[in-house]
């Protein structure tokens, strides 16, 4: 998971699905059905999205919701809740400060959990140590998107652009500068050697409303999640120019070219997972342990990656807070790098 400043040849950072859940009382063995295990959760439980509709963490805790209902491994009623506002920020504040005895509510993340915490302009004085991380559920990748009648056919003539004048490319994104959603619009042309602090660049709260600048004519180009854009895709009213993976991905996005392809020696992986209030017990955390795992491995939950162009990567609490613990080291790096961080 190695980073280079100058490469960016490895960017491993991972969108987590935060998610706060009732509390839980003493769990035995899976099988036992104690009545302390059965007794969790007795009542609704609400996953937070911190944005707005129609952005990845939006599309991960509703695809959470659903399948968790559908596969019986949830019984209570489970609902979404979208908080938008700096990219995460304003929602981890009042989560961290109001609700970190109440496992009933949980919140989907991603990298910007790490990110916002350690930049410098617009963070978040709190980050994983203060929530509590469930799992890790899924892998992503960043992509760059133009309007379908956009000029740009290419990444390399969007930044050629970029190159002879940024102040006249406009990038987008839905969330925060210096968050997940700049860093992969600033990623293709800071590895040909532009300066990030020139590239113009307008936060949105949610993919959504960044979609919806670039369809406005508003920006030329957006950086988001891929899997936010399939539908876009689908309806012609978008193109996309590159996606950060490795290799080319299946689905709808079969067509679409990586950096690597265009010649830009550069990668960047979304995760996602799962994550809690601070003060949750040990049982409630081995209750998440054993029902997300269960969700990782059902056939409704892959059919459900597939239909959004995500890769699993399952992840324990305990693992999933070990890896966050080196991203942190990672995303303070690439901050750097960017004189962006705190």
């Amino acid at each position: 998971m190695g980073f280079k400043t100058k490469s960016w040849k490895t960017i491993l950072i991972t969108s987590a699905v935060t998610v706060s859940l009732s509390a839980l009382t003493a769990c035995g063995s899976s099988s036992s059905g104690g009545s302390a295990a059965a007794d969790y959760p007795t009542k609704p439980i609400v996953v937070t999205a911190p944005s707005g509709a129609g952005g990845g963490w939006d599309k991960t805790a509703r695809s959470l919701i659903k399948v968790l209902d559908e596969t019986d491994l949830v019984e209570q009623t489970m609902t979404v809740e979208n908080k938008p506002g700096g990219g995460g920020v304003v929602f981890l504040a009042e989560y961290v400060t109001k609700d970190k005895d109440d496992p009933y509510k949980l919140f989907v993340s991603s990298p910007p959990l790490l990110i916002n915490n350690l930049k410098k302009e617009g963070n978040s004085p709190y980050g994983y140590k203060d929530v509590t991380p469930l799992a890790q559920l899924t892998r992503d990748y960043g992509a760059i998107a133009v309007a379908a009648d956009s000029k740009y056919n290419d990444i390399q003539s969007l930044i050629d652009d970029i190159k002879a004048d940024p102040t006249k490319v406009t990038l987008a994104g839905g969330s925060a500068p210096g968050s997940m959603d700049h860093l992969i619009s600033i990623l293709p042309a800071f590895n040909q050697g532009v300066d990030p602090k020139t590239i113009k660049y307008l936060s949105y709260d949610g993919g959504g409303e960044a979609i919806a600048a670039l369809l406005g004519k508003n920006a030329d180009a957006i950086g988001t999640d891929i899997s936010s854009l399939g539908s876009y895709l689908k309806s012609g009213d978008i193109k996309i120019l590159a996606v950060t993976s490795n290799e080319r991905l299946g689905g709808d996005f079969t067509d679409v070219p990586t950096l690597k392809e265009s010649g830009i020696d550069a990668e960047f992986t979304i995760w996602r997972g799962v994550l809690g209030p601070k003060n949750m017990t040990e049982e409630q955390v081995a209750f998440w342990d054993e029902t997300l795992k269960s969700l990782s491995e059902h056939e409704t939950w892959k059919k459900e990656l597939e239909a959004n162009a995500w890769e699993s990567e399952y992840k324990n609490a305990a693992d999933f807070t070990a890896f966050l613990e080196e991203q942190e080291t990672v995303v303070q790096e690439l901050l750097t790098a960017l004189g962006m961080q705190k």
